[in-house]
């Protein structure tokens, strides 16, 4: 078995077994392609079924020199991945990575807004054209439902449960939630639907995508992500933020407000709670709250 032919294998196996989205397999797939540049740069002549140890340490010692820990820690978690496969699959009887660790990287905590910060971000746009009723739906949505990105992108007219105050969305793996939604939100896609994208010339196979481009088609992440760039530019903001921005905010404000952790997991569609309580760092005044209100000696 060569590489090319693993390879593919394996991100059939992560799609149809594992169920995971895209973007996902692209990075598990690109962690092992790094594997496989190696090799060819280094002349080592050694197929997915009998690369050694040896040569895997040689490797991510190679990587350390010029990534830092975190993407060496995700470089080693995809390759622990693929190998797992392999193993699984019977095609090795040893799994090369089982005594190579990853590097220990600290939490990082997300990035968050401040409420004004959005309201000046979504002031700032241009609503004099067709585009700018687009993007203030866009980041109202982002923000108001905690999306990811790739979920905004994706979102379907057909998923607008506007007399139940729900969005339906799907997320990692295709794992599909329920959201509340807004008045604001709904106000916001409603003037959108009925004053752009109503007059829009959409291509087919994109009639039920609800976030369209100039073209007619469905937007990439890499425009929201200029949207949101140009808007930070547009007022002089200094944090370096992203589309993820606005989601870290959502769930911070929520928890300042008094939400329970247990909704905001379930809102974000997280698998695991200890991903949510991540927001537990960044707003430690909740604790002082819950301490102050809840201790049996209040």
């Amino acid at each position: 078995m060569n590489w090319k032919q693993a390879i593919l294998d394996h991100k059939h196996y992560l799609k149809i077994e594992r169920g995971l989205s895209d973007n996902s397999i692209q990075n598990y797939i690109r962690d092992v392609e790094k594997l496989e540049q190696y090799l060819e740069a280094q002349k080592i002549s050694e197929n997915p079924l009998h690369v050694t140890k040896s040569t895997i340490q040689q490797f991510v010692y190679e990587i350390a020199k010029v990534v830092n820990p975190r993407s060496q820690a995700r470089i080693i978690s995809g390759l622990k991945s693929f190998f797992s496969y392999l193993v699984f699959e019977d095609y090795r009887e040893d799994n090369p990575m089982d005594l190579i660790e990853s590097p220990k990287i600290g939490r990082k905590l997300p990035d968050t807004l401040s409420a004004n910060e959005i309201t000046e971000l979504i002031e700032a746009i241009d609503l004099s054209k067709p585009e700018g009723e687009r993007n203030r739906a866009m980041l109202e949505t982002l923000y108001g439902c905690g999306l990811r990105v790739s979920e905004l992108i994706h979102l379907k007219i057909s998923d607008l449960f506007f007399d139940e105050d729900f969005i339906k969305v799907t997320g990692k793996g295709d794992k599909e939630r329920f959201v509340p939604i807004h008045n604001v939100n709904k106000k916001y896609i409603s003037i959108y639907r009925q004053h752009v994208r109503v007059h829009q010339n959409i291509q087919k196979g994109y009639e039920d995508i609800l976030f369209l481009n100039r073209r007619g088609k469905q937007l990439t992440r890499a425009m929201v992500f200029t949207i949101v760039k140009d808007l930070a530019k547009k007022i002089n903001l200094k944090k370096n933020i992203s589309p993820h921005t606005f989601r870290h905010s959502f769930a911070t404000h929520l928890l300042e407000n008094g939400a329970d952790l247990r909704a905001i997991q379930q809102m974000l569609g997280h698998e695991s709670i200890t991903t949510t309580e991540v927001y537990m760092h960044v707003d430690r005044t909740h604790l002082a709250d819950v301490m102050n209100t809840y201790h049996p000696r209040s």
